[in-house]
């Protein structure tokens, strides 16, 4: 492991830790970092009824089911999807994909209904081995994986573990772990110290998720969300355990970071930035090129966190023309 590397990575990642850790015990440490306060009342409500999603396949990956959708036929393409969110964030984009010549899988993240739950919180080495480990399970040696938020780190590990398994990798709303890295000072996300705290399950739940909804308007202001757009992850996390599974990516993030992933990145990238983003400081985005020594691109569209559903047609036509090239 580059050793220039290792120690920012150590700092960062144990000044989040610690930020986190005060911030979630004091209410008013919590306050300044512009989280609730963790003495406000909850606002109970019935759970609402799971659905069970149509037209799903699954397969076992490292020991847990991972339930997806697929269409399409060609090179395979992964579309991994993050917080809070499941695969329908791809519906729009995955036909496409296809229609262009691609085997298009989009997975259900490991704890997101009606994929199992894992045993235990899912570390960001976790979920790359089990990205690598899906596609191998498809019966596939060779993809393209494109990640949003979570989606994006587990990509990010997935090109880190197995470089040769990647021939093109997209990455959505979170610069790569060394750009974070360099940049310690901003590494207490207003949602992570929420998402950690003792309350965090009944908070998220409470009153039929509503959390979830404030929490797009927070990282996409200018997004006019669609009606029903919440609908597929609160219906997910409505299945006892789901949600908690969910945050444990959040407290599972503070397990030690592979040293592969502060190497620098070989496969061919392409990123999306939305520049109305209020879920992460910008800082770390001005390191991103760094993290790379192949091809790399970073393309910045004036949207929020949700950069493929914004601007839906801008990010396909730019998508489009990277796996085609």
């Amino acid at each position: 492991m580059n050793t220039q590397l290792g120690r920012p990575a150590r700092r960062w990642a144990g000044r989040v830790a610690f930020a986190f850790a005060v911030a979630s015990s004091v209410p008013a440490l919590a306050s300044v970092l512009g989280c609730s306060d963790a003495s406000a009342p909850i606002v109970e409500t019935a759970r609402r009824a799971y659905q069970p999603e149509k037209g799903v396949r699954a397969v076992s990956v490292n020991g847990n089911d991972v339930a997806y959708f697929e269409v399409g036929s060609g090179p395979l393409v992964v579309l991994l999807h993050g917080f809070p969110d499941t695969a329908h964030t791809w519906d729009a984009a995955a036909p496409l994909l296809a229609a262009s010549g691609h085997r298009v899988v989009a997975p259900f993240l490991s704890g997101y209904a009606p994929s199992g739950i894992q045993p235990t919180d899912m570390t960001v080495e976790m979920l790359g081995r089990q990205i690598v480990g899906l596609v191998r399970a498809l019966g596939e040696d060779h993809a393209i994986l494109v990640g949003h938020d979570w989606g994006a780190f587990g990509a990010y590990a997935a090109a880190a573990f197995e470089p040769r398994l990647v021939d093109k990798l997209v990455t959505i709303a979170i610069p790569h772990p060394i750009a974070l890295a360099k940049h310690p000072e901003v590494a207490t996300p207003q949602h992570f110290v929420e998402l950690t705290r003792p309350d965090a399950l009944a908070m998220a739940e409470a009153d039929d998720f509503i959390y979830l909804d404030t929490l797009v308007a927070r990282w996409s202001p200018t997004w006019r969300v669609p009606k029903g757009e919440l609908d597929p992850v609160k219906n997910a996390f409505s299945v006892p355990g789901s949600l908690n599974a969910a945050l444990g990516y959040y407290r599972g993030f503070y397990a030690d970071l592979p040293a592969a992933l502060f190497e620098p990145v070989s496969v061919p990238t392409l990123t999306f930035r939305g520049t109305k983003d209020g879920s992460i400081d910008p800082a770390p985005w001005a390191d991103q090129k760094a993290a790379f020594r192949g091809a790399f691109e970073l393309v910045e569209l004036p949207v929020g966190h949700f950069v493929h559903r914004e601007a839906e047609d801008a990010f396909m036509t730019k998508l489009l023309t990277f796996i085609d090239e």
